[in-house]
């Protein structure tokens, strides 16, 4: 049936496909997608000596330590967006997290990323879940069409990261919200979730106690002061009882994750049919750990520990099964931790944003120099970096001036690494080459989609984390197109893999055609922005499809 499908496929020119491994290997029955949000290639090296479980188990498969999220934009929806596609946001159309749309019917022109703006009495903070900005398929989408048996979920701690990773076309998915595991409006909450939901509701409710600090975790527990008020690096995760941004940023939420994802196994069978299925699973807590305490205190060491045991949890949990089951791990960006603890650890030249470099103050200021009134808002942005809007209500002439002046006004920052015209963008070359020697306006460019994207785009420098004052829940970030945020693990395994290890630069667009080979389906090269990557340690090949293409 494989063959005769595939055969189909060419005929009609939507897929070119042929065996991609030898006889000896089948395609495996089951794709398990990992993405643990804020994973960068620093954490993996710096925890790498302490996994004992499951991360231990991927460390000693194929590993490439230098993967990249080539692009600028290196927010959690873009990130997310690469893995399963192959494709850079210049291509899928996830640009940020979310992007104004001037031209949006509803009064909020804020966009977010996996959201369906046109249901009505939505806000991009209450809104509906959606894949629908997502223009381009995933693996899953892509493996369904060549075998109609094939399953394609997606499970995550953030909606964005199992709609990015799923797609659009998705047989089941879940994400957590307010204190239990939903799924898209119209679809149902199958048995076993809510099974699952009804074990988790009493935890969720009841205050968490602290955990255990492993011993090489005890050197970083120490206070960090953040502002005379708060300090991290002493958390150990106790929490107070139904407290859904408590429970988020530690690592109960990866381990419910898995929970659901097990259970969505067992009950659809997943990798027990004739074709390949896909599960993608979205793990978070790592991210909000890392926005609330930093990447480098006893919180990150304690929920690295706690990780790599959870998905020991799964891998055994697939074992049993005796299912023949590929892994793939990444992460969606990398991060940055707090200026602070950076400061007294040999980087005085860290620091915080300029709580002036914002469209509001920039915009007030254009508005004084152009004699524009007071409340024209000339400027509009999401954040203080990346993309800026000129306000389309203005005047065609004024907007061109509005923009001149921002340019200018922005690359007067000392904190300002690049300000890019988004015209010249446009224009650009999307990059090709080592993506570790793409220079800032490449790295721009891979971000930019015209209908989406800023009129101008403003790349601060490095060490210059964009919260002007950092507090409770969120004193580090990422976002910057420097290698701290860019660069990721990119892991694979399966039973029986030689293991190797290739230190040179790829990118997370790399591993989407380099899953699919492995059952035998080539990508189009004009559809996507990667290649794919040999997993065979020897003189054979896994990608002999993939270079045939």
């Amino acid at each position: 049936m494989r063959k005769l499908a595939v055969s189909a496929l060419v005929c009609l020119g939507a897929l070119a496909a042929t065996p991609a491994v030898s006889d000896e290997r089948a395609p495996p029955k089951l794709i398990v997608a990992i993405s643990v949000d804020q994973f960068s290639a620093d954490l993996f090296a710096q925890y790498r000596q302490h996994y004992t479980g499951g991360l231990r188990r991927l460390a000693s498969a194929v590993v490439f330590p230098s993967g990249y999220q080539g692009h600028a934009a290196t927010e959690t929806c873009p990130g997310h967006s690469t893995i399963m596609t192959g494709a850079n946001p210049a291509r899928t159309g996830i640009v940020s997290n979310d992007w104004v749309d001037q031209g949006a019917a509803r009064e909020d022109k804020v966009v977010y990323c996996a959201e369906d703006e046109s249901a009505p009495g939505t806000n991009h903070d209450d809104y509906v879940e959606s894949a629908a900005h997502l223009l381009v398929p995933t693996l899953g989408e892509r493996i369904h069409q060549m075998e109609p048996g094939s399953r394609n979920v997606a499970v995550a701690g953030k909606d964005r990261a199992a709609l990015m990773m799923g797609g659009n076309a998705i047989d089941k998915v879940y994400f957590w919200k307010k204190g239990q595991f939903a799924t898209l409006q119209g679809r149902t909450v199958d048995g076993g979730v809510a099974a699952v939901n009804a074990e988790l509701a009493p935890v969720f409710a009841a205050p968490g106690e602290a955990m255990e600090v492993p011993e090489w975790c005890r050197p970083l527990d120490r206070a960090i002061p953040v502002s005379d008020q708060y300090a991290v690096g002493t958390g150990h995760f106790a929490r107070p009882g139904g407290n859904d941004r408590a429970f988020r940023a530690s690592p109960a939420l990866d381990s419910w994750t898995i929970k659901v994802a097990e259970k969505l196994v067992d009950d659809m069978k997943l990798g027990q049919g004739a074709a390949t299925d896909v599960l993608n699973i979205g793990l978070s807590a790592n991210d909000y750990v890392g926005h609330a305490f930093g990447t480098e205190g006893v919180e990150m060491c304690i929920q690295q520990a706690a990780l790599d045991q959870s998905l020991a949890g799964l891998f055994a949990f697939l074992d049993a099964k005796n299912i023949d089951y590929v892994v793939m791990l990444t992460a969606d960006h990398g991060g940055h931790d707090l200026p602070e603890r950076i400061d007294i650890q040999a980087d005085p030249a860290a620091g915080r944003i300029d709580a002036a470099l914002n469209a509001k103050q920039v915009g007030a200021a254009i508005a004084a120099d152009l004699g524009l009134p007071e409340d024209s808002m000339p400027l509009l942005a999401r954040g203080p970096f990346g993309d800026y809007y000129v306000n389309r209500a203005l005047p065609a002439d004024v907007q061109a001036k509005v923009k001149q002046a921002a340019i200018a006004r922005l690359k007067a920052f000392p904190q300002v690494a690049a300000v890019f015209d988004a015209t010249d963008l446009a224009a650009y070359p999307v990059p090709t080459g080592p993506v570790e020697e793409w220079s800032l306006e490449d790295r721009a460019r891979a971000s930019y989609y015209a209908p989406r994207s800023g009129d101008i785009i403003v790349l601060l420098k490095k060490a210059v984390t964009p919260i002007a004052q950092g507090g409770p829940g969120y004193v580090a970030t990422h976002g910057s197109p420097w290698d701290y945020d860019r660069r990721v693990p990119i892991l694979f395994w399966r039973k029986d893999i030689a293991p190797f290890e290739q230190p040179l630069s790829v990118r997370t667009v790399d591993i989407a055609p380099t899953l699919a080979a492995l059952v035998g389906l080539a990508i189009p090269a004009d559809q996507i922005d990667g290649r794919c990557l040999d997993l065979d340690a020897g003189p054979g090949s896994t990608c002999l499809l993939a270079k045939a293409n």
